[in-house]
């Protein structure tokens, strides 16, 4: 997925086979313990952020619904710009280091 696609923060989403509706509030995050990527970090929508335990990190394909786009602005736009061209870098660099 392009990284420009991704929900802005503030967005209300609910997940595939879920009840609870989440709050997107980081995109682009990682989960230390496994190094795995994920698209998106999330809480439980109306509660926020209740503690250890109460954060959600998933994908963009594991939304089903999506209730609620957050504010987008040129400043996310460039912020979105800039990363994408940094992993577009960083795959170009990988690329180069494989062949």
């Amino acid at each position: 997925m392009n990284f420009t696609e991704l929900l802005p923060i503030g967005s209300i989403i609910l997940l595939k086979d879920a009840k609870k509706r989440l709050m997107i509030y980081g995109i682009g995050q990682r989960d230390e313990t496994n190094k795995k990527d994920y698209d998106y970090v999330g809480v439980m929508y109306p509660e926020g952020n209740m503690g250890e335990g109460s954060q959600f990190l998933f994908n963009h394909g594991d939304i089903d619904q999506v209730f609620f786009r957050g504010f987008e602005d040129e400043e996310r736009s460039a912020f979105l710009n800039r990363i994408q061209k940094m992993l577009d870098e960083q795959k170009e660099s990988d690329s180069e280091h494989e062949g």
